[in-house]
């Protein structure tokens, strides 16, 4: 401490500089007594630097910088002060220093003796800071401030600093109520009464408010409700004490008018920034305990907490707890802790001591976050003593507490755990070896958990799942594998663990075998995979890997097979296949293979053995025999076979040798290679026997037939096939079988495209090398999963040259002898065209041209190709729209194929009848087709011999797989002069047929039917019209009694029925059209329509028979007239219009409720006509029975009873309705029927066109004009008066004798129906009224 008779002086100098300077203050002769010293100022508080001044480089930076002076004399203290006061700034440098420059130097602490002591007190504008008046004795009634807040005097220099600090602003924010009526205008900051208040409020704040210490300014902040509360604040420099603050209040009343009513008592004081609110911790994590702790150096408990979002005080509970002290009787301390926080309590907390009318308030806000943990969802770990970390990382990076891994599973494998404090991360690292996980816990998952642990107490965890694998243990087939050729064998390898990437097989130089030769099932707890060889070749010798692999995991398990060689049967070829011998004459035999080994043949005659010759022929190997006749009877037909065994003693039997021995008279033919034969004779020989030149490298391959006619060998057929093509032939054999045929692929179908051009000679020719050529197509194209452009080219290169005009001769004898090369052609080159892939490819060939493009991901564009052949005077269009596209997968590759001279080579489904005239397209996409397809095809339309066209595909499974043409899914679009469109809703291969069977528009039987068709709908139409007309004359005549009415209701309704229908026939007509598209819309409706109305004509007749029925069985009970019609207008209507509902509902959303090429029901795609035909034929058959029963009913007589005229007329009346109108309406479908079969007689379509035509003429006749009662109507209407009187005269005669009386012949007949027996005399009226109505009413029906 200074000494008590000592003056201190501290001030503060502000200096610049830009470089290292040392202080120089020169305070002239008045202060030469003064000790001038710099303070020893602590750690950063002694040198701080404020703001960076832009002067000249480098940078000038600005300090702050605490001067102590102390004085011997105190007087010496005024004349420091008013010459520091008179001092101008800045203060330059001096020579010696240049680089330092003095802003501004303020005297703020002033220490002067006081008895004893040395109290030490700040300058205006300057006050000791919290923490100087909390650890050090002020100054007893120096200072004016409450205890424990800033303090202006201090006893003696705090020991540590620091000195005096320079004051900030104190906000004060306060209301007052004015008892006054609140007005909205009071809201708008720009209104008049707004202003107005303003004004007069500010007025007499600042007179009350000015003898405040410190004070600097007064502002209305705005207006409230409650009242008109007022809400301003006061800036000061320095804190007020609550007396002083009362006193300005009261002088604010004295200096308001009046009018403003203020509320004395209702001044409130709250300041901003006198409180200290901190929160712990910083970063808030869930499950945290958190403490919000309020400093204010107020003596005052009297601390409340609220929380804004809710609204509500926070108060003690078992989350939250509160406690409020006093710290040195200075310092208020209110700490709020809540205990494991979540989210809920998230949001803006305000703390509020209250002391008088001041609140000392402060808010914070308070975040809540998760534990957020990084780390991998799942993780394989593989049993092989490798190490595998799992990596666990909280997102944000605070000091955690602990950080701890656990596990639960069943099994226990346990890891390391590192922690990198700095990144916040922790590695757990596994090591599993097999004694760990087993084979049989292969695949368990046992669950890591790794837990952050904060200071606080929140913790986070993350679970991983860890399966762990097992590595595989392989075992394969123990067995030694040795197989001769042509013999089969398999290898299994079987894996004790089911989860695999992939399981596959490959030879010992490492080539993958191809898929098709093995097998890979997935069980729970194995995998297994199968090598199987139906055919082993010398390919098949060697080491074969099963290999297992997971991920990056590997296991392999070898196994050796052994393939002796052995020809197969097919490769043995024998001569002669068949031959004569003269009966005790000798012949060579032979069997020969290509390849020499040491293989034992003997030749194999009856139950006889004989051994062969060997004979080499450079690369054919030939063993031969001398066959003498002797050794059997003869005549004699004998089969010899030669057997070929090899080393491992599997034997293979040759193609059988046929020897037919005959008398030696009987021979005419006679050739030194061919041998004998009888007239007639027909011989087979390989072409590789005869005379015939061949290449070095290979022989000449196929058949040649031969024919005996009369002493010559005559050359019948000839199936030789070119030595290089018989080698390709050959080599196709052997690569469906070999082990790596995908490898080969490429260079064999490079060398057929070569040896096809070099062979065309042959195939113009040789139906055998034709043949042969296609056949190795059709094997190549069974080999690969994948072709490429320059594959592609190939294989249509040698097509085209198969297809060329050249070779059509050629073709058409193939197809004389029937042997479906067309077909197997087109479905090779669908085989391939499904596997290319290769984007936007484009071949053309005179014969063959294709066209492909790939499918991009998203909305890809329409298909569109085009072909012209202006060689074959053809062209043709393929398209699918985008639409269509978007459903097939990604990535997949649309091809078509067009074919021009293939028109005149595939079989024709009717040979004479049907004949393709246009390209052949063939589309396919190379990955399957889930959905509904719809294709667009355009072809030149160019018929030679007339027809309509027809839109078709090839069916390969047509014709017991051999092939044919068919309409299924196709219809024709669009017909013009030039083109025909077609669609179609399935891809393949398509072209377009002229059908005869379908009359020539020209044609004459076209005209006479359109001719029939047309006269017999006018008159049809007109008679329907007449009946109508009829009915409506006579009907009241007619419909007197029940039955009557309900039979002329049917007549009627099945009338207006089939009127209807006509009408809309000949609007399916008009819509319907060959030549142009049909109104989809129209034609929909006509078929609609046309199938109820029809309908509607057969369930009406159905209710015209069942009412006969009814009438006459069921002749004692009755029904009202109302029931009758209900049940009849729900038959003849509600029933057709279910089905016609029905079937329009369950077909056209897919569009195939109609046909392609006509206005009525699909047959091809839905069978949607079995919904007329079935319950037409129904109805027929239902009315056929009813008459027959109702005839056989009547016809049969009672005991002693005979028939009488009045029966057989009765009889007469029961067939003319039913009988008349039921077979001619079945009759007319019967026909309609035969004329769908292709070919049907000419004379079906016209009786079919004469009867359906004129069905309204033949209900005018018989159902209508044929009526007795009609008859009568008519007549009494037009000749009333001569009528009238027979009426009567027929009136009274039936009146004198009862109908229906026991007595009548007719009622025994009908009482018989019902097995009843017995005299009855029912004659008076009120006994027989029912009796007596119901056979009336019969009667009526049957006239």
């Amino acid at each position: 401490m200074k000494s008590p008779r000592r003056t201190t002086l501290c001030f503060v100098i502000i200096a610049i500089y830009s470089s290292q300077a040392t202080l120089s203050l020169n305070l002239e002769s008045i202060v030469y007594h003064s000790l001038l010293h710099e303070h020893e100022l602590m750690e950063e508080d002694q040198v701080r630097p404020k703001r960076a001044v832009a002067v000249s480089s480098p940078a000038a930076q600005e300090f702050t910088v605490d001067v102590e002076i102390s004085f011997e004399n105190a007087s010496f203290l005024e004349p420091i002060k008013a010459y520091l006061n008179n001092l101008s700034f800045p203060i330059q440098g001096n020579d010696t220093d240049l680089a330092t420059d003095i802003l501004s130097i303020e005297v703020s602490t002033v220490c002067r003796p006081n008895g004893n002591e040395i109290w030490c007190s700040c300058e205006t504008g300057y006050e000791w800071p919290q923490e100087s008046c909390l650890h050090n004795l002020t100054c007893q009634g120096h200072d004016g401030s409450s205890a424990g807040r800033h303090c202006h005097c201090l006893k003696g220099l705090p020991p540590k600093g620091p000195f005096c600090q320079l004051q900030g602003d104190v906000i004060l924010r306060m209301s007052v109520r004015l008892n006054v009526g609140f007005q909205e205008d009071l809201r708008n900051s720009s209104s008049a009464l707004y202003k107005s208040y303003t004004t007069d409020l500010e007025t007499a704040f600042w007179k009350g408010y000015s003898i405040l210490p410190g004070f600097k300014l007064v502002t209305v902040t705005g207006f409230r409700p409650g009242s008109v509360v007022v809400t301003y604040e006061i800036t000061t420099t320095t804190t007020t004490s609550p007396a002083l603050m009362h006193k300005a209040n009261e002088k604010v009343t004295q200096n308001l008018n009046q009018t403003y009513k203020v509320d004395s008592n209702s001044f409130q004081v709250t300041y901003s920034n006198e409180t200290k609110f901190s929160i712990t911790p910083e970063i808030i994590f869930e499950g945290d305990t958190v403490t919000l702790m309020c400093e204010n150096e107020v003596f005052s408990t009297n601390v409340s907490w609220m929380h804004v979002e809710t609204g509500l005080d926070i108060q003690n509970s078992t989350e939250v707890s509160i406690y409020t002290s006093m710290l040195n009787n200075m310092t208020s301390v209110s700490r709020l802790i809540i205990h494991n926080i979540t989210r809920v309590y998230m949001g803006e907390y305000i703390c509020k001591l209250t002391l008088d009318i001041f609140e000392y308030a402060s808010r914070r806000k308070l975040e809540v976050i998760p534990i957020q943990i990084l780390a991998s969802e799942a993780v394989e770990v593989m049993c092989d003593n490798n190490p595998v970390s799992l990596n666990c990382c909280s997102e944000v990076n605070v000091n955690w507490s602990q950080i701890e891994w656990k596990q639960e599973g069943s099994i226990s494998i346990p890891g390391n755990a590192e922690i990198d404090t700095d990144s916040g991360c922790s590695r757990y690292t596994l090591m599993a070896n097999e004694t760990q996980c087993p084979s049989g816990s292969s695949g368990t998952t046992v669950v890591y958990t790794c837990e952050f642990i904060s200071a606080h107490g929140a913790r986070g965890r993350k679970d991983i799942e860890v399966t762990f694998i097992s590595v595989a243990k392989l075992n394969i087939t123990p067995d030694l594998i040795s197989v001769s050729e042509g013999q089969s064998f398999f290898i299994k390898c079987i894996s004790d663990m089911s989860n695999y990437d992939e399981m596959y097989w490959n030879t010992s130089a490492g080539a993958k075998i191809y898929k098709r030769f093995y097998t890979t099932r997935r069980y729970s707890d194995r995998a297994e995979s199968v090598l199987t060889v139906k055919t082993s070749t010398r390919e098949w010798n060697g080491t074969y890997h099963c290999v297992f692999r997971y991920k990056n995991l590997y296991r392999v398990m070898a196994k050796d097979v052994i393939v002796y060689p052995l020809p197969l049967e097919s490769n043995i070829m024998v001569d002669p296949v068949e031959a004569a011998i003269p009966c005790r004459s000798s012949r060579h035999i032979r069997c020969c293979v290509e390849e020499d080994s040491d293989y034992k043949v003997i030749f194999q005659v009856g139950s006889s053995s004989f051994p062969a010759v060997k004979e080499v022929d450079e690369k054919q190997v030939c063993y031969k025999h001398h066959f003498t006749a002797d050794s059997v009877s003869c005549p004699e037909n004998v089969d010899v076979f030669c057997h070929f065994t090899n080393a491992a003693n599997n034997s293979v039997q040759s193609p059988s040798m046929k020897l037919n021995l005959v008398p030696g008279e009987s021979i005419t033919c006679q050739d030194p290679i061919l041998g004998v034969g009888e007239p007639g004779k027909v011989i087979q020989k390989l072409c590789q026997f005869l005379n015939i030149t061949r290449s070095r490298e290979s022989p000449i391959g196929g058949i040649i037939t031969y024919r005996c006619v009369g002493s010559q060998w005559q050359i019948e057929k000839n199936d030789c096939i070119s030595a290089p093509i018989n080698a390709l032939l050959q080599l196709a054999k052997a690569l469906v079988k070999s082990p790596t045929q995908d490898e080969k692929l490429p260079s064999y179908l490079g060398n057929l495209s070569i040896s096809t051009k070099q062979a065309k000679l042959e195939v113009d020719s040789f139906s055998g090398t034709l043949g042969a050529i296609i056949n190795i197509l059709d094997l190549f194209s069974t080999v690969p999963t994948q072709v490429n452009s320059e594959m592609m080219a190939h294989v249509l290169s040698t097509v085209n040259i198969i297809l060329g005009k050249s070779a059509l001769n050629t073709w058409k004898m193939s197809q004389q002898q029937k042997t479906n090369y067309s077909s197997q052609l087109l479905d090779s080159v669908e085989r391939f065209s499904r596997v290319l892939r290769a984007e936007d490819s484009i071949i053309s060939q005179p014969n063959v041209q294709m066209k492909s493009m790939v499918i991009k991901p998203g909305h890809p564009q329409s298909y569109r190709q085009s072909f012209v052949f202006l060689d074959s005077d053809l062209w043709g269009n393929v398209t699918i729209s985008g639409c269509q596209l978007e459903h097939l997968q990604p990535d997949s590759f649309v091809v078509t194929v067009a074919f021009p001279t293939l028109k005149t080579i595939l079989d024709r489904d009717v040979p004479g009848e049907n004949f393709a005239n246009s390209l052949v397209m063939t589309t396919t996409v190379s990955r399957s087709v889930t959905t509904p397809f719809r294709i667009l095809m355009t072809f030149k339309n160019s018929p030679p011999l007339g027809g309509i066209p027809q839109c078709v595909f090839w069916n390969f499974n047509l014709a017991n797989h051999t092939g044919g043409w068919d309409g299924s899914g196709c219809y024709v679009k669009e017909v013009t002069e030039d083109s025909v469109s077609c669609s179609c809703e399935h891809l393949t291969s398509f072209s377009i047929l002229m059908s005869p069977d379908s009359p020539d528009p020209d044609s004459l039987l076209k005209i006479l039917l359109d001719i029939i068709s047309y006269i017999g709908l006018c008159f049809s139409i007109l008679s329907l019209a007449a009946c109508l007309v009829v009915e409506a004359v006579v009907w009241k005549s007619v419909t007197k009694n029940r039955t009557s009415s309900m039979r002329h209701t049917c007549i009627v309704n099945i009338t207006a029925s089939l009127l209807v229908a006509d009408v809309w026939f000949i609007v399916a007509a008009a819509i319907h059209d060959h030549r142009f598209p049909l109104n989809e819309t129209a034609c929909v409706a006509a078929t609609f329509f046309i199938h109820f109305f029809y309908l509607s004509v057969f369930f009406w007749m159905l209710t015209l028979g069942l009412m006969l029925f009814y009438r006459l069985v069921f002749i004692l009970h009755d029904t009202s007239k109302s029931i009758q019609k209900t049940i009849a207008f729900s038959l003849g209507y509600g029933c057709p219009l279910v089905i016609s509902v029905i079937t329009v509902g369950a077909t056209q959303p897919r569009e195939v409720y109609m046909r392609k090429n006509a206005c009525w029901l699909n047959w091809e795609d839905t069978k949607a006509l079995l919904a007329f035909v079935i319950p037409a034929l129904i109805i027929v058959v239902v009315n056929m029975t009813i008459t027959v029963v109702v005839i056989t009913k009547i016809l049969r007589p009672s005991i002693g009873d005979k028939p009488s005229k009045q029966e057989k007329s009765s009889l007469f009346q029961v067939t003319k309705s039913i009988g008349v109108l039921t077979p001619l309406l079945g009759l007319t479908w019967g026909f309609g029927l035969a004329t769908v079969f292709q070919g049907s007689n000419a004379v079906f379509h016209i009786v079919f066109t004469l009867l359906n035509a004129f069905q309204g003429l033949f209900i005018l006749l018989f159902g209508c004009l044929w009526d007795q009662k009609v008859q009568e109507a008519l007549l009494n209407k037009y000749s009333r008066s001569k009528w009238s009187s027979q009426h009567s005269k027929s009136t009274s005669i039936g009146s004198s004798t009862p109908v229906f009386s026991m007595s009548s012949p007719i009622s025994r007949r009908f009482n018989n129906l019902f097995g009843k027996t017995g005299t009855y005399n029912v004659s008076t009226p009120e006994t027989t009224s029912s009796s007596l109505e119901n056979t009336s009413s019969a009667y009526s029906l049957l006239n």
